[in-house]
């Protein structure tokens, strides 16, 4: 491959900037370039392709039609040239609007307590987060990260486990109280039960005895979409729940809620996801995002 130009790139934005302005003394001020650097550049690729790209006159410049076709084609190499100069910045300094979905009180909880760490770190990227317990389309970019708990439904989405939790059964010291507390998971079925609204159309809490596990069907007043909310109505009293330990951590460190019935806990969990689309062109701001995630949640 003999006789590369160095500095071709150089050339073609020299040119494509005199073409741009009618003149050299234009293309110099643009350049901060002396207005004979800028004849001395295009000359110099004229004579490399062996055409008149320009005809020169006092006050302006004209482009042949050779120099019309060089103009279209240096613009696409520039532009071109720009893009993957990004598409690299972008791996050392993601950037650029990343919208984020993710349950109510995950969200709360764990996700939006660490935002600020993470735009401290990655300055260039502006996190548009929506805490909603309905789940988007990320497929039809509703969003570009979707966090998500419990099983994920079948897609093409890229999904990489972020945390886990277990599951806990708890009450508030006023409830147990004034109903008594359960001793065997039987006992349930004088209590008011608060379960989740979603996934199964009969409400069954797990549990094991002897090392054999069982399903028992429960009953209750309320009924919510998350287990935050569920937490917050059993602290005050109102019933029995049973939820992801995370949502109800800080009332049991504060005694507002009480742990029933470990011994018969089967020890499932509940696994949070953070879901994207995949591939080599996942955008650089999506993989540091998830990255961040897995780094500070995982533990």
């Amino acid at each position: 491959m003999a006789g590369i130009t160095v500095n071709r790139a150089g050339e073609l934005a020299v040119f494509e900037a005199a073409a741009r302005t009618g003149s050299f003394s234009g293309a110099a001020r643009e350049l901060n370039l002396t207005p004979s650097a800028v004849s001395r550049t295009v000359a110099r690729t004229e004579a490399r392709l062996g055409v008149r790209l320009v005809i020169r006159t006092t006050r302006s410049l004209t482009l042949t039609a050779e120099g019309e076709a060089y103009l279209q084609a240096a613009r696409r190499i520039l532009t071109d040239l720009d893009d993957a100069e990004q598409a690299i910045a972008d791996q050392g300094a993601p950037r650029g609007r990343l919208r984020v979905s993710v349950s109510q009180s995950h969200g709360r909880l764990h996700v939006v307590p660490l935002l600020g760490d993470f735009t401290a770190r990655y300055p260039h990227i502006l996190v548009d987060i929506n805490l909603t317990d309905a789940v988007v389309d990320i497929a039809a970019g509703q969003a570009d990260v979707g966090v998500r708990s419990g099983p994920l439904d079948d897609s093409g989405l890229t999904a990489r486990k972020i945390s886990q939790t277990r599951r806990v059964i708890v009450a508030s010291p006023d409830y147990l109280a004034r109903r008594g507390t359960p001793v065997v998971p039987e006992d349930l079925h004088a209590h008011n039960c608060l379960n989740f609204n979603f996934r199964r159309a009969e409400p069954v809490w797990p549990f094991v005895r002897d090392g054999q596990e069982f399903r028992l069907t429960v009953q209750g007043g309320i009924e919510a979409n998350n287990g935050e909310t569920l937490g917050q109505l059993a602290a005050d009293g109102v019933g029995i729940t049973r939820v992801g330990a995370f949502s109800v951590a800080d009332a049991i460190a504060a005694r507002r809620l009480v742990p029933l019935l470990e011994d018969f806990n089967p020890g499932d969990v509940e696994n949070t996801h953070a879901v994207f689309v995949g591939g080599a062109n996942t955008p650089a701001r999506v993989r540091v995002f998830v990255d961040f995630l897995v780094e500070r949640l995982r533990a």
